[in-house]
Formats: structure tokens, C-alpha cells, sequence
């Protein structure tokens, strides 16, 4: 019994670490995203308006617009309908869930 549980224990913080270190890769990959998008729209600015071009065009854009959609994926990929639905949501379906199975274990008492 001792043993089953150490071992539960054990996969259980196995299991929240590497939750843990998807969430740290995301916010690594979204500060990246932001730094080097930030310096390359300042670079394409700062040129287009010396060369006399409109600097807000699609093409300064670009390289944000498809990378955003890569950290979208990957946001979508670490924190999946819970970046839709709300922590709230996320709560009240655990307690249905957590009364569910106590109604269930109810039954064989």
C-alpha cells in the first residue's frame, strides 16, 4: 500500500512537471516572439520611413503575422480549451466531475 502510493505520488509530480516545463517552453517561445518581432517591426519602420515608403504595410508585418499564428498553435497545444473557456469553467467541471464519481462510490456502500 505504502509503495502504491509513493509510486501514485511520484507519477503525479512527474506529470506537473512536465506540465510545468510546457507552460515555462510557451512563455520561452512567447518572449522570444515578442523581442525579436519587436526589433525586426522597428527595423522595417524606421527603414520604409527613410526611404520615404508608407512603414504600416502588410509586408512590415509579416514575419509577426506567421509566427503569431505558430504561437497560437502553440499556446493552443500547451493550454488547449482552457484558453477558450476561463479558469471558472475549468473549476465547475472538475466539481461535476469530482461529484460524479462520489455519487458512484455512494452507490457500492
Amino acid at each position: 500500500m505504502k509503495n502504491t502510493l509513493a509510486m501514485e505520488n511520484f507519477e503525479s509530480r512527474e506529470r506537473a512537471r512536465k506540465r510545468v516545463d510546457q507552460i515555462k517552453g510557451f512563455y520561452k517561445h512567447l518572449t522570444a516572439y515578442l523581442i525579436v518581432n519587436g526589433f525586426i517591426i522597428a527595423y522595417f519602420i524606421t527603414e520604409k520611413i527613410a526611404d520615404g515608403e508608407p512603414a504600416l504595410t502588410l509586408d512590415t508585418f509579416e514575419l509577426a503575422l506567421f509566427w503569431g499564428i505558430g504561437l497560437g498553435v502553440h499556446a493552443f497545444s500547451v493550454f488547449g480549451l482552457r484558453l477558450l473557456t476561463g479558469r471558472r469553467w475549468e473549476e465547475r467541471q472538475i466539481r461535476k466531475y469530482m461529484e460524479e464519481e462520489e455519487r458512484e462510490a455512494r452507490k457500492f456502500k
